[in-house]
């Protein structure tokens, strides 16, 4: 699980979004990036982005595997480890300090949004313990 999380985060420092390409082939199954099929795991991240060539959306990523995670589901088959933590807490629920935290990822707006849905909104990323990239996806 480290070893990938740290080589996600590799690959989105190079500003290169198809330095992505071989940790999402070699992972098995693809990870889910979106609630839709996609043709191109690559071409969607960059069509998620802010600008044309993917950055903004590496540096999400990079962000979310940089703030703290919560081991879910332990024991059980869907045991993840999830970034940020707070996508699996009630956000209306969340520390001064945690606000801290969840503010490097959103703006105020967004978390006035979030506790109007009771949720957590924005990307995440799950990881198995054996090392699986499950998911980067955004919403609930």
């Amino acid at each position: 699980m480290k070893q990938l999380r740290e080589k996600i985060i590799a690959a989105a420092a190079t500003g290169d979004p198809e330095k992505l390409r071989p940790i999402i082939q070699g992972n098995g199954e693809p990870p889910q990036l979106s609630l839709n099929d996609i043709e191109d795991p690559i071409q969607y991240l960059k069509s998620q982005s802010g600008d044309s060539d993917g950055r903004e959306i590496l540096a999400i990523l990079s962000e979310v595997l940089n703030a703290g995670y919560v081991h879910i589901n332990v024991g059980l088959p869907d045991e993840m480890y999830v970034w940020p933590y707070f996508a699996e807490f009630p956000v209306d629920k969340l520390t001064p300090p945690q606000l801290v935290e969840l503010f490097k990822l959103i703006y105020a707006g967004d978390y006035e949004d979030m506790k109007n849905d009771g949720n957590y909104l924005f990307y995440r990323v799950g990881i198995t313990p054996k090392g699986e990239w499950k998911y980067f996806i955004a919403g609930d």
